[in-house]
């Protein structure tokens, strides 16, 4: 507890040097995490709880074996992180906002404490989230809203397993422990793809790593289509957002832009549906599709996979050793910009063509 309250104090200083609009935005943070803290219980309580549903009971059972797996086989931290159970009665933690301007596929940044500068803003109530993204969309921004259904404060509070992803499928549960893990292993702040795409790294050999501890041979074949899907989608996006950035370079007149930009969206569009038809009718992205496409959206996806076939890479370089692993990707972490990026791209030896 001192812990958290330490951390929520830092907050609250910090923000105290900030402007009005910057402050209110430290205070809703403030006061999300004060929720989370006063809402969360141990597990060990919550399963004793008569009044705790018999589902959360096996999932947070579940959850916990995850959890012992993180820290015994993946060398993720062995601390008070997903060992408290918050149930906050709503379906995300967080809403993040990205934006991007009309022509431009680079994310927006807004720097913090501790977290340094990243792609998006994150807030603890939806409503709070859509009003910045009205205020971003009138000063002519392209703005995506997700929520999201656990974050890491990296450490500095002990995050706890929430209801936004307990009832989750086991894969999700273990892929989001392991994820949110990661980030208080290596972070880098500042650099936003280089965090998530690591994270990502890890939780995919976790959760591989852990199907095969239980011996779950239909999980294996669940998890590794899931992969394909979620390749293939990243790819699609990718490749999208790379004709864009062509068209924004070209130095075309804005209508003339903004008419092949919406043309070049519809293409992506109308290729997600052969995908669709092509995974059996699979529907898991049909929602992000529904959505109006724009820029920011497209920047949401490369900030979680764009580096992700390089640290792949150095994974299989350790042979497959976590420890080793991280503290490669811990050394990366510690060089300037510049040197840091010459050496992702000399270790980027991704075929797109292999799964």
């Amino acid at each position: 507890m001192r812990k958290t309250v330490l951390a929520i104090v830092l907050i609250a200083v910090l923000a105290g040097f900030a402007g009005c609009s910057t402050l209110g935005y430290y205070l809703q943070a403030f006061n999300g995490q004060m929720e989370l803290s006063r809402k969360a219980r141990p597990i060990p309580q919550v399963l004793a709880d008569a009044q705790t549903p018999v589902e959360v009971k096996v999932a947070l059972a579940r959850a916990q074996e995850i959890r012992e797996f993180a820290v015994r086989e993946l060398h993720l931290p062995n601390n008070g992180s997903y060992r408290r159970y918050a149930d906050l009665q709503r379906p995300f933690v967080v809403w993040n906002v990205f934006a991007a301007e009309e022509f431009s596929t680079a994310p927006k940044q807004w720097c913090f404490p501790v977290a340094g500068c990243v792609g998006y803003r994150g807030y603890f109530a939806q409503a709070d989230a859509q009003t910045f993204a009205a205020e971003l969309r009138a000063q002519a921004f392209d703005v995506y809203v997700g929520g999201v259904p656990a974050y890491s404060t990296l450490g500095w509070i002990d995050d706890p397993i929430l209801n936004t992803f307990v009832g989750y499928p086991e894969a999700e549960v273990a892929r989001l422990i392991f994820h949110e893990l990661a980030h208080q292993v290596v972070y880098l702040p500042g650099d936003t793809t280089f965090n998530e795409s690591f994270a990502v790294t890890v939780e995919l050999e976790g959760v591989r790593r852990w199907f095969e501890h239980t011996g779950s041979a239909p999980g294996i074949a669940a998890l590794e289509a899931a992969q394909q899907r979620k390749q293939a989608f990243a790819e699609l996006v990718a490749r999208y957002r790379d004709r864009l950035a062509t068209l924004y370079a070209s130095g075309a007149a804005a209508e003339p832009m903004r008419a092949d930009k919406r043309h070049i969206l519809d293409e992506m569009r109308a290729e997600y549906q052969q995908l669709r038809q092509a995974w059996g009718g699979f529907s898991g992205y049909d929602g992000w599709f529904d959505q109006p496409l724009n820029n920011a959206q497209l920047a949401s996806v490369a900030i979680y996979n764009e580096l992700v076939p390089v640290f792949q890479t150095m994974l299989a370089d350790s042979d497959g050793d976590l420890p080793r692993f991280y503290a490669a990707v811990a050394e990366l972490a510690k060089l300037d910009r510049q040197t840091r990026g010459q050496r992702l791209a000399g270790l980027d030896r991704h075929d797109p063509t292999v799964q």
